[in-house]
């Protein structure tokens, strides 16, 4: 097993000669420590990549800190886009015997009244539909015959995780190895990154080398500033708990909490586990110390908002004390040009976790970095040129996808944690515009689920929202406040552009 732990293992009796030499690309890998690619960071990307990569038939050395099982409130929930990719990249298997539960998509619940927001019909195609990544039950409520809908999956984060490291394992052209990279090694005449340095938890310090140098190392990225000029914004985190035993209104659908605070979401990763995640915007009063901290914001303020069957379970983990956090980030994408080196994932690109886009992100990066970076367009890896040529595209390419995930959430968020009057307004017109269903839904959670992949669908959709919130304005106030009512009505659609814009221009920035 291509697999290097800290720790040594205890002694055991010599194995017998094996039958089959070592190739010479697994001795460089194993021995020089040299391969075509130098991966740091075995997550959702980089893991991905790994396998990927190797099935090309490239050498491919894996780095990871620790390959204990994550424990982590966040990416625990694929929309059906990142399983689409998921199938694409031959991995559709790693969601198998982890518990996880299928979603076939959101319920909105907004000061107690709720409405539905299936996966859009008819959405997958042929390929999934023979993996089982979609649903094919025809006698469901609101399906049609013949007519499918798309499926997400929700689970342990960890447990996934771990699935993707043993399809590495599994992997020959892959070197997996236990070890906290400290640094990049670079040619000091030409700039080229030409490896890492890297230290294991006994101390002791290797370099490993490669054509191509893969930073995938998380929202935490120790590389980040070497290479990025922005750095991520986060005005918020998310206090995640684990619920046992809840009763959702809505079994097999995630579920978005609107009040008075900023948004709570609700969602099963297990048969008996329920996540509940509670952004806390930063400087929040009711947060405060004076007020009993987070723990007390979200016994007095999220506890009384949410639906009365979830109540008691949530409480249940509120006592138990088991609260962690986790900053909601903000990182536009940037092109890569550094010679030798790709910085990808959340290294390079985030969004408010709020539509669970993230891992949908990254395994469609990686269908398209497969296709980009194929043996057949890039032979040499060590084609410097080449590759910087191939990851301008793929900076582009992306965009159809990544571009709508990263606006949508970024202005949904702003929509649902709404502090002003209009912004209250919008998120009024938002609930009432899914309250009208058809296209009103199907585009919306189209764009969401990474399923559409049209840019200007999000445009059409965001402005029919502030349309209608002005509607809503008009109709609801009496006819002697009409120019109060029509500058109040400006004023919505202007904020509606000041939260959309300065993220559309963020994604047309190179």
């Amino acid at each position: 097993m291509p697999l290097i732990l800290d720790s040594s293992p205890p002694p055991s009796p010599s194995p017998p000669p094996s039958p089959i030499e070592p190739s010479t690309a697994t001795i460089r890998r194993r021995e020089h420590h040299e391969s075509d690619v130098v991966i740091v960071g075995a997550g959702i990307l980089g893991t991905s990549l790994a396998v990927t990569l190797a099935r090309q038939n490239r050498s491919v050395i894996l780095l990871e800190k620790s390959l204990k099982e994550p424990d982590r409130i966040v990416g625990e929930l694929l929309q059906p886009g990142g399983v689409q990719a998921l199938n694409k990249l031959g991995l559709r298997d790693c969601l198998e015997d982890i518990d996880a539960i299928r979603v076939k998509g959101y319920e909105v619940i907004y000061y107690g009244n709720g409405v539905e927001i299936p996966y859009p019909l008819n959405a997958a195609s042929d390929d999934d539909r023979e993996v089982g990544g979609f649903n094919s039950e025809k006698s469901e409520p609101g399906n049609i015959a013949g007519v499918k809908r798309p499926e997400g999956r929700s689970f342990h984060h960890g447990r996934f995780i771990q699935q993707l490291r043993g399809a590495a394992m599994r992997e020959e052209n892959i070197f997996l190895i236990e070890s906290t990279v400290t640094g990049t090694i670079k040619d000091s005449w030409t700039g080229q990154v030409l490896g890492v340095e890297a230290e294991s938890k006994n101390g002791r310090k290797d370099v490993y080398f490669g054509q191509l140098t893969v930073l995938a190392d998380g929202y935490a990225s120790r590389f980040r500033k070497e290479f990025i000029a922005h750095a991520p914004v986060s005005k918020s985190k998310f206090y995640g708990l684990e619920l046992i035993d809840a009763d959702l209104p809505r079994s097999m659908h995630g579920h978005v909490v609107l009040g008075e605070g900023a948004p709570v979401l609700l969602y099963q990763i297990g048969t008996r586990e329920t996540r509940a995640l509670v952004d806390v915007p930063d400087g929040t009063p009711s947060a405060s110390l004076a007020n009993g901290g987070v723990k007390g914001h979200l016994r007095n303020v999220v506890l009384p908002s949410l639906p009365k069957c979830v109540q008691s379970s949530f409480e249940r983990a509120l006592d138990d004390g088991k609260l962690r956090s986790m900053p909601n980030s903000w990182l536009p994408p940037s092109t890569q040009q550094i010679p030798g080196m790709i910085l990808l994932g959340d290294a390079m690109n985030m969004r408010h976790p709020l539509t669970g886009g993230g891992m949908t992100v990254a395994f469609n990066d990686v269908v398209m970095l497969r296709d980009l970076l194929s043996p057949e367009k890039v032979p040499d890896l060590g084609d410097t040129a080449r590759v910087k040529q191939q990851m301008r595209k793929f900076h582009w390419r992306r965009k159809n996808l990544t571009s709508v995930i990263n606006i949508l959430a970024q202005a949904l968020y702003s929509l649902f944690a709404a502090n002003d009057p209009q912004l209250k307004a919008l998120q009024l017109g938002c609930f009432r515009y899914f309250q009208q269903g058809g296209q009103c839904i199907d585009g919306p959670v189209g764009l969401l689920a990474g399923i559409i992949r049209q840019p200007f669908v999000l445009f059409y959709h965001f402005f029919a929202v502030a349309l209608l919130a002005i509607w809503l304005v008009i109709c609801e106030s009496p006819i002697y406040k009409l120019p109060l009512t029509l500058i109040s009505s400006v004023g919505i659609f202007w904020k509606a552009c000041v939260v959309i814009f300065p993220f559309i221009f963020s994604e047309l920035r190179s």
